[in-house]
């Protein structure tokens, strides 16, 4: 599995979009280049139509501006292809209104290519990671299939990580850092 300090692979992906746009049938095309320069946290959940997964992503598309507000993007990825995302979020109320892309890994090339493949169930572990500007893995962080993730924590994480200082344990943005 990759980790801190590795580069993120590069991927070209087909997604439905967050929003109103991504209800409509409309697919985009999401690649490692889509919101060059800015810091990236992409989530795997193992696949649509269950039952944790669901609550792990909307409260990341809830979070999507507060992510937004630290020059960062949030991408989600699964197995499933665009068509079954698309159909996933039109019967799904809590999704409808979901902000963020769902990324379609069907060849499961960027799920391989991080490590994050849960090999006996033939789908993504729970795998968060944040990406720099530069395309450089700063944090990554893996659940078991049946536990959800908490992505307050990785807005805590990416607070840390962009502040450049040392960050002691439970820090938040807005503390104070420890001086050497």
């Amino acid at each position: 599995m990759l980790t801190v300090g590795d580069k993120f692979p590069q991927f070209n992906l087909t997604a439905v979009p967050g929003g109103h746009e991504g209800l409509n049938g409309q697919f985009v095309q999401i690649s490692d280049k889509t919101d060059h320069g800015k810091w990236k946290v992409i989530f795997f959940w193992p696949k649509d139509f269950t039952f944790v997964c669901p609550t792990e992503i909307v409260a990341f598309g809830k979070m999507s501006h507060e992510f937004a507000e630290r020059d960062a993007v949030v991408y989600g990825v699964s197995i499933d292809s665009e068509f079954v995302h698309l159909n996933w979020r039109l019967h799904h109320d809590d999704l409808k209104e979901l902000s963020i892309p769902m990324l379609s890994d069907i060849r499961r090339e960027l799920t391989e290519g991080t490590g994050v493949m849960a090999h006996d169930a033939g789908v993504s572990l729970r795998a968060t990671f944040i990406v720099d500007p530069h395309g450089v893995i700063r944090h990554v962080s893996v659940n078991d299939l049946n536990v959800g993730r908490n992505p307050q924590e990785i807005l805590r994480i990416l607070d840390a990580l962009q502040s450049d200082e040392l960050c002691p344990c439970n820090w938040k943005k807005g503390d104070a850092f420890l001086k050497v």
